[in-house]
């Protein structure tokens, strides 16, 4: 079991940091309201994913929020600076203002906001907050990674650090259940091959489907063993979740280099990757 990091501690690593995670219940709650309505408007990419008004609604909150900073955003629904400038960034926040917009718009509550703060290409800390389920994910270094349920209307204050629980959480453990955990709306034939390829004489496989990158959080907090992702995702749909899991004592590696993930590539796009 993970010993339990005091409150006071948290509080004084988190201070500098807990304006993003209240940007990131922020724009949750933003997300939420427009889910509530009735009808919301949706267009669609040039690489014909849905894009929606609560996706650029949460976006614009979250870059109003982290421009003070001084740190550069790649976002998912800015405009995505050339490689040329990019590289040059040694530090850059990396979001995804709504992950998961298909399950937005399918009326399921498994969506979520991603907000990463990455230095020299590897993830220092990030924040996953899933606002219809009231759950707030976040990991850094020196700190490691917490689950936070919080409160349906109220943002979140200084104190409510103070009730967050270390990740992983202890739970019962068959060592003869692997527990796997996939997307819902995007399952490739190759992942079903690789979940296929678990299963031996001695162990079973419990299949779990979730959308966004709660997924992520799911084998940070221990309640999956093992996420594989054999198909396309940009480095924005993962690197918050990549962080909960590093400090969580879990990782984040490529399929076929076995090595850990890194960001701020030329192109964006993920390897193949298992998280464990």
């Amino acid at each position: 079991m993970k010993s339990a990091i005091s409150p006071a501690y948290l509080i004084a690593q988190l201070h500098p940091l807990l304006s993003v995670l209240q940007t990131a219940v922020r724009a949750g709650h933003e997300i939420k309201k427009i889910y509530n309505t009735s009808d919301f408007k949706i267009e669609y990419k040039k690489d014909k994913s849905p894009l929606s008004t609560a996706d650029l609604s949460s976006n614009r909150i979250i870059n109003a929020a982290l421009k003070d900073s001084g740190i550069p955003i790649l976002s998912e629904e800015n405009l995505i600076a050339d490689y040329a400038e990019r590289k040059t960034w040694d530090t850059f926040w990396l979001v995804d203002p709504l992950d998961g917009t298909k399950e937005f718009i399918n009326r399921r509550d498994e969506f979520t906001v991603n907000i990463a703060l990455i230095s020299d290409s590897v993830p220092l800390f990030g924040v996953i907050y899933a606002p219809v389920l009231n759950n707030l994910y976040f990991g850094g270094e020196d700190i490691g990674s917490f689950r936070l349920q919080t409160d349906a209307e109220m943002m979140l204050r200084e104190d409510d650090l103070k009730k967050a629980i270390p990740l992983p959480v202890d739970h019962p453990k068959d060592p003869l259940l692997i527990k796997v955990v996939a997307s819902r709306s995007h399952l490739s034939e190759e992942t079903k091959e690789y979940i296929n390829s678990l299963k031996t004489d001695n162990t079973q496989i419990e299949f779990l489907s979730r959308g966004s990158s709660l997924k992520l959080c799911m084998v940070a907090e221990g309640s999956a063993d093992i996420y594989p992702r054999l198909g396309p995702t940009m480095e924005w749909d993962i690197a918050a979740g990549h962080a909960i899991l590093k400090y969580a004592g879990k990782n984040l590696i490529d399929f076929y280099t076995k090595k850990e993930l890194t960001y701020n590539k030329e192109n964006l796009l993920n390897p193949y990757f298992i998280a464990k």
